[in-house]
């Protein structure tokens, strides 16, 4: 019997038993789409963190820290990392307005009441130094200044994003919004830093830290350093974190850590999330390829008759074993085709919802998966393959 031969026994066989084929293939497809769909989102995952990390200033460092009686410790920060210029190159105060926000200019409106989030600004308080250590860079206007700063100037700087939601084409500077009922003057416009909106940064509302009384009581508590170089951040951080300690001590919080540190933290929790996913994927691989040994064993017994006849006329042990391996890798190959196409499915939709844009699968990914599923045919369907080539054929014949 040649290999054209085998197929198309092998096709009848499976066609002759659809609602077996199909459950039997249902481990195979489960299996495999989720392994497609973990990955594929793992990968999508890493990109989005790879983009934040990517629009972060070099060498960035974050602090932490408060006094439990709520003194401002920003400006003694400010003025101890000022005599650090061997070290440090900024810092600012970042606060975020976790309250409601209204914005309006002229007719239009934005509340995150009903604005989605991809168009609704944030409010951010920060100082003169707010855009060199959060990687900002002008495009239009000017910067917040020190005077803005001293003087609580109504003022702010606007991210792209927002510039473009609130003004559309229309040049913002020198135009006045309404925050939560506080008029602003819009004295900048930051150039663009997340084309695709992952992070949220084009969205940002800058104003003077020190204007945060007229929005109610907001706690600076988080402030970004920025180091000279990588080899002056370890000593901009040990030099802080010494001031701190003596600025604080048990009276309140403070912490203080290289922006690379999470990078590399954030490394070692993705490869761990995969490992453990992947293992995830695995056992139902392993119990899809259990399901097709099994069939493939009743299979061997439904058709021992048959297995008698062959051998009785010549038929060899490779040729039998050849056969049922056919089979069985048919079966794997047809459920992993479906389980791709699913996957494909399944990755498209995870990655919109979760990550706001689809990561497809690598073709290696695809190609490695439909090969796995075959694997998984050859591997699972040898033994019943085995045990029907070692069929004695008076035995076989005897079997009804």
């Amino acid at each position: 019997m040649n290999l054209r031969q085998a197929f198309k026994i092998a096709i009848k066989s499976i066609a002759a038993k659809k609602g077996r084929s199909a459950l039997t293939m249902l481990g195979i497809i489960i299996g495999l789409s989720a392994v497609i769909i973990l990955v594929s989102f793992a990968k999508g995952q890493n990109k989005w963190l790879e983009d934040y990390y990517a629009s972060m200033v070099d060498n960035s460092i974050s602090i932490q820290a408060w006094k439990y009686d709520g003194t401002d410790v920003s400006e003694k920060l400010y003025s101890y990392c000022q005599t650090l210029d061997e070290y440090v190159k900024g810092v600012t105060p970042v606060g975020n307005y976790w309250r409601s926000l209204k914005v309006t200019y002229g007719a239009k409106t934005l509340s995150d009441m009903n604005t989605d989030w991809e168009s609704m600004p944030q409010l951010y308080f920060g100082n003169q130094q707010y855009g060199l250590c959060m990687g900002y860079t002008i495009a239009k206007g000017r910067d917040l200044t020190y005077i803005d700063i001293e003087n609580l100037n109504h003022v702010c700087v606007i991210g792209s994003k927002t510039a473009s939601v609130l003004f559309n084409y229309a040049d913002p500077i020198g135009e006045t919004i309404v925050i939560n009922e506080v008029p602003m003057t819009v004295v900048g416009v930051y150039a663009e830093t997340d084309p695709n909106n992952y992070s949220g940064k084009d969205l940002v509302i800058l104003a003077p830290y020190t204007v945060t009384r007229d929005f109610g009581r907001v706690e600076i508590e988080q402030y970004q350093m920025v180091a000279k170089d990588a080899a002056s951040a370890p000593m901009a951080v040990t030099l802080v974190k010494g001031y701190l300690k003596g600025l604080i001590g048990d009276n309140g919080y403070y912490y203080v850590q290289n922006e690379s540190q999470w990078i590399d933290q954030s490394n070692e929790q993705n490869l761990m999330q995969q490992m453990f996913l992947g293992g995830i994927a695995a056992i139902s691989l392993l119990v899809g390829g259990i399901g097709i040994m099994n069939i493939m064993l009743v299979t061997v017994t439904e058709r021992t008759r048959e297995i008698g006849i062959r051998k009785a006329i010549g038929a060899e042990r490779k040729s039998i074993i050849a056969q049922f391996l056919i089979e069985a890798c048919l079966i794997c190959g047809i459920g992993g085709i479906i389980g791709i196409a699913i996957g494909y499915l399944g990755t498209a939709i995870v990655c919109q919802l979760v990550l706001k844009f689809i990561s497809w699968p690598s073709m290696t990914v695809t190609l490695g998966s439909f090969a796995f599923s075959v694997a998984m045919g050859v591997i699972f369907g040898l033994y019943p393959a085995v045990k029907a080539s070692g069929l004695q054929p008076v035995e076989a014949l005897r079997a009804d």
